[in-house]
C-alpha cells in the first residue's frame, strides 16, 4: 500500500485529488493539510511514503516544508505539486529534496502516475518541463551541504563505512545519502555516481 499526505492551500483541488485517487486499490491518502506547518505534524505522525506538496503555501511554503521533511524522513518521497514551471522554483524544490515535479494543470492522472513512480524509487516530472536543462544548469545545487561532502569522500574511493567513520555518522546514513544522490542526479547507480563524483571534482 502506497500512503500518500497531501498539502495544498486550496481544500477543493485537495478534495478532487482524494476523490480521483481514493478507488485506487495501492493507494491510501492518510492525511491533507492546507499549510506547511500542517504538513510536518501529519509527516510526523504518519510517515507516509509519498507527500505531495504545493510551493506556495501559508505559515511554510513547501519548499521549507520539503527540506524538513527530507531531513527527518529521507526515504519519503516528495512531489512537487504547482502551478510554477519557472526553472528557480524547479531548482529550489529540487535542491530541497523533491523527487518530482508536477503541474496543477495536468490531468489528475498524471498525479497518479507520478505518485506510483516515486515510490518506485524514480524521478517523475510533468512532460511540460524542461527539466533536463534545469538538472544541467543546477545538479551541483540540489544536493546538500552533507551531500557535497559525502560525494567529495566518494570521488576518494572511500567506502560508505569509511565516510561514516570519518563524519562520526552510521553506515546506513551514508546508505541513504548515496540513495538519494543517485536519483537527484538521475543516475543509474553506484558505479554512475563514482563516475559522476570523480567527474566534478568534489573536494573539501
Amino acid at each position: 500500500m502506497i500512503t500518500v499526505a497531501i498539502a495544498e492551500d486550496h481544500q477543493a483541488l485537495i478534495d478532487g485529488i482524494i476523490s480521483y485517487l481514493e478507488y485506487e486499490e495501492d493507494i491510501s491518502i492518510v492525511g491533507h493539510a492546507n499549510d506547511g506547518e500542517a504538513l510536518l505534524k501529519i509527516v510526523r505522525l504518519k510517515q507516509p511514503n509519498i507527500v505531495v506538496c504545493d510551493i506556495r503555501m501559508p505559515k511554510m511554503d513547501g519548499i521549507v516544508a520539503t527540506s524538513h521533511i527530507k531531513k527527518e524522513f529521507p526515504h519519503t518521497k516528495v512531489l512537487a505539486f504547482t502551478m510554477y514551471d519557472q526553472a528557480e522554483a524547479i531548482r529550489q524544490m529540487l535542491e530541497a529534496g523533491a523527487t518530482g515535479y508536477i503541474l496543477k494543470n495536468s490531468p489528475l492522472k498524471v498525479v497518479l502516475e507520478a505518485i506510483r513512480t516515486l515510490y518506485d524509487n524514480k524521478p517523475y516530472y510533468d512532460a511540460k518541463l524542461n527539466i533536463e536543462q534545469v538538472s544541467k544548469n543546477s545538479s551541483k545545487s540540489i544536493l546538500s551541504r552533507r551531500e557535497k561532502e559525502i560525494l567529495a569522500l566518494i570521488a576518494q574511493r572511500k567506502t560508505s563505512q569509511e565516510i561514516a567513520d570519518l563524519l562520526f555518522i552510521a553506515k546506513s546514513t551514508i546508505d541513504t545519502h548515496r540513495k538519494n544522490m543517485i536519483q537527484k542526479l538521475n543516475l543509474k547507480g553506484a558505479n554512475e555516481l563514482l563516475g559522476y563524483a570523480i567527474e566534478q571534482k568534489y573536494a573539501f
